[in-house]
């Protein structure tokens, strides 16, 4: 990789930390569209009335049910505005990190599948 392409590769990087830290000051606390599905599919909320994006829980027999480590892109209430740029930041890197392992791992294919001269 050319040095052109490794400031590439951090402007990148550093733009998208940028942006999931300003998110965090941006977010909105109200359910997106996500919450507001599954408050309709649990019976919580109808299409005419507000939601209060509380206690969003599907307990209905069938559904699978799980804990999210950093649920609504936070470490808590108790970590405030810090435990969302800790979460957004964990993520964004994750998401690097898992791109950069599947981009390697396609090159070292491709060069393995290469015919010998």
């Amino acid at each position: 990789m050319d040095q052109r392409n490794v400031k590439f590769l951090v402007i990148g990087v550093l733009l998208a930390l940028a942006v999931a830290i300003i998110a965090v000051f941006l977010a909105s606390p109200n359910p997106d569209g996500l919450d507001s599905t599954a408050l309709i599919a649990s019976g919580q909320k109808t299409l005419t009335s507000p939601a209060t994006g509380e206690n969003i829980s599907v307990g209905a027999p069938g559904h699978f049910m799980y804990a999210s480590p950093m649920p609504d892109y936070s470490l808590g209430k108790n970590w405030g505005p810090m435990g969302g740029i800790i979460a957004m930041v964990t993520g964004t890197v994750l998401v690097l990190a898992i791109v950069i392992g599947i981009a390697w791992l396609l090159k070292k294919r491709k060069m393995s599948k290469k015919p010998v001269s």
